[in-house]
C-alpha cells in the first residue's frame, strides 16, 4: 500500500484529535514461543493502519497544528549488528525518509521526550488499556507533569480512548483497501477449491490443511488469518475446532474455514462438502437449507439495512426448514421467540472483516443495530450443526455439521460477495469433485 494511503489516514486522525491535543498508539511487542525464538512478528492493526510501519519498538505520535511537525515516530535506532543477524530495519532516517514521519527518535529517549510534549495538552487520545506499558508510562509522564505545575506547565486532563475515533475510519473501507480485500479473498477461494479437487477418503484433516497454505504461499501469501478449521465428520459441529488431525471417512462431510492475509488485510470463507463428492440425501438436505439461509440474509446486505436484519432472516429460514425436516417442532414464531434453534445454530449471522479477521467497529449506535453503508465488510455464514450424540433428533442426521461463509462488501446500490470463486451450491461442488 502506498505511503498516501497512510497519510491520509493520520490526517483525518489528527483532524478529529483536533489543535491542542496529542495521539498516542504503540506497535505490537514482539512474544517470545520459547527460548531464543520468537513468535513471528504482526504488527498491531490499529498502528499500522495510521503507519504502514511493520516493525515492534516504536511509538507514533499525532500532535495536530504542530508546527516543528504534526506526526512523530519513536523507534529502534538502525543497528548494522541487528541488521546482519535479523536483517533490514528502518531506524531513524528510514522512519523519515520512507515512512513518512516529520521527525523521528530513539525509542529509548522516550522517558526523556514525551512529556515536554505532552505539555500543556488538553487531551491525550491513546488505545486505554490495550498496552499496559503505554498506559504505565502515560501515567508517570502525566503525574512528572503535575508535579512542575507550580512553573506554570499543564498537564493534561483528559484521557481519551483513541479506538472510538479509529475504529469508526477502519469500519470504511478504502478503494486501496478493498483491493488487498479482493486478492486475499481471490487466492482464499482458489485454495477452497484446491481442497475440494484434493479431497479423498484416507487423507488427513492436516493434509487437506496443507494444500490450502500451500496454495496461499504459492500465490504470495505467506500469513494465514487465523488458524484453519479442517473438520471432519462430527468434528464440524465443534465451531472452532482446530486439531485438524483426524482421518477423512467415506460418506462424512469436511467443512474447511480457512482464509489468507494480504498485506494485514484477512480474508474468512467456510465451505462444506462431501468427502466422497456425493452428498448423501440427508447432508442435502441440511446444506440446501443452510444455503437457502445465506441466500435470505444476503439479500438485506444493501446500504440503510440494519445490521441485523441479514440475521434474523436466516433464522426465519433455518427454523422454518428444521421444522420442515422434523429437527424442530412447534409453531416457528414461538420456536423463534424462545430460541429453540439455538440447539442447532448457535452463532450469530457474522462479523466485520477487515485487518482483523473479527475486525473493530459497533454493532450498534446509540442502543440500535447500525444501518449498513456502503464501503463496509462483513462476513455472512449461517450454519447448522447436529451433535452427534443429540437423541431429540433422528440418527440420520446425527453428527453433521454445516456452515457456508463468504466476505460480502457493502455497494452503493447494494453487495458485491468478494468470495464468489468458492462453489457452493450442491451441483457446483459435486460437478467439482467429481472432474477431480
Amino acid at each position: 500500500m502506498k505511503q498516501t494511503e497512510f497519510k491520509k489516514r493520520r490526517k483525518q486522525l489528527m483532524q478529529q484529535i483536533g489543535k491542542g491535543n496529542i495521539g498516542l498508539i504503540a506497535s505490537a511487542s514482539t512474544r517470545t514461543r520459547n527460548r531464543d525464538v520468537d513468535y513471528p512478528f504482526r504488527q498491531d492493526s490499529d498502528f499500522y493502519y495510521l503507519t504502514g510501519f511493520n516493525e515492534p519498538e516504536a511509538l507514533a505520535v499525532f500532535i495536530p497544528g504542530r508546527t516543528q511537525g504534526q506526526y512523530l515516530l519513536f523507534c529502534r535506532e538502525y543497528d548494522e549488528k541487528k541488521a546482519l543477524w535479523e536483517g533490514a530495519h528502518a531506524g531513524l532516517g528510514g522512519a523519515t525518509r520512507d515512512y513518512g514521519a516529520d521527525d523521528a527518535f530513539p525509542i529509548d529517549d522516550l522517558d526523556e521526550i514525551l512529556p515536554g510534549l505532552l505539555e500543556n495538552k488538553a487531551k491525550v487520545f491513546y488505545p486505554m488499556g490495550q498496552n499496559s506499558d503505554l498506559d504505565h508510562h502515560l501515567l508517570d509522564w502525566v503525574h512528572h507533569l503535575r508535579s512542575q505545575s507550580r512553573t506554570g506547565i499543564c498537564a493534561p486532563l483528559e484521557l481519551v480512548s483513541l479506538e472510538q475515533i479509529l475504529h469508526e475510519m477502519r469500519l470504511i473501507k478504502s478503494a486501496a483497501e478493498l483491493q488487498l480485500m479482493r486478492n486475499a479473498a481471490e487466492i482464499s477461494a482458489q485454495a477452497h477449491v484446491k481442497a475440494m479437487q484434493s479431497c479423498k477418503p484416507g487423507l488427513f484433516e492436516y493434509q487437506i490443511e496443507a494444500e490450502m497454505i500451500y496454495h496461499f504461499q504459492q500465490r504470495g501469501l505467506r500469513a494465514v488469518a487465523y488458524p484453519s478449521i479442517v473438520a471432519t465428520g462430527k468434528n464440524a459441529c465443534v465451531l472452532h475446532y482446530t486439531d485438524n488431525k483426524d482421518k477423512l471417512k467415506h460418506g462424512d462431510l469436511l467443512l474447511i474455514d480457512a482464509g489468507a492475509e494480504c498485506d494485514h488485510y484477512a480474508a474468512d470463507i467456510t465451505r462444506t462438502f462431501p468427502v466422497s463428492g456425493r452428498f448423501t440425501e440427508p447432508q442435502k438436505l441440511l446444506y440446501q437449507l443452510v444455503l437457502e439461509a445465506q441466500s435470505a440474509a444476503l439479500a438485506q446486505i444493501k446500504p440503510g439495512e440494519p445490521w441485523n436484519a441479514a440475521h434474523d432472516a436466516s433464522v426465519n429460514v433455518l427454523t422454518k426448514g428444521l421444522v420442515a425436516l422434523g429437527l424442530l417442532k412447534g409453531k416457528v414464531s414461538k420456536l423463534i421467540k424462545n430460541e429453540a434453534y439455538k440447539a442447532f445454530y448457535m452463532h450469530r449471522i457474522g462479523h466485520w472483516l477487515g485487518m482483523d479477521v473479527h475486525d473493530v467497529g459497533d454493532y450498534k449506535v446509540a442502543g440500535d443495530w447500525r444501518l449498513l453503508e456502503a464501503g463496509m465488510v462483513l462476513t455472512v455464514e449461517p450454519g447448522l450443526y447436529i451433535p452427534a450424540d443429540c437423541k431429540t433428533v433422528a440418527e440420520q442426521w446425527r453428527g453433521i455439521g454445516i456452515r457456508i461463509e463468504d466476505d460480502v462488501l457493502v455497494t452503493a446500490d447494494g453487495h458485491e460477495v468478494l468470495t464468489g470463486l468458492a462453489p457452493k451450491t450442491v451441483e457446483e461442488i459435486e460437478a467439482l469433485m467429481q472432474a477431480a
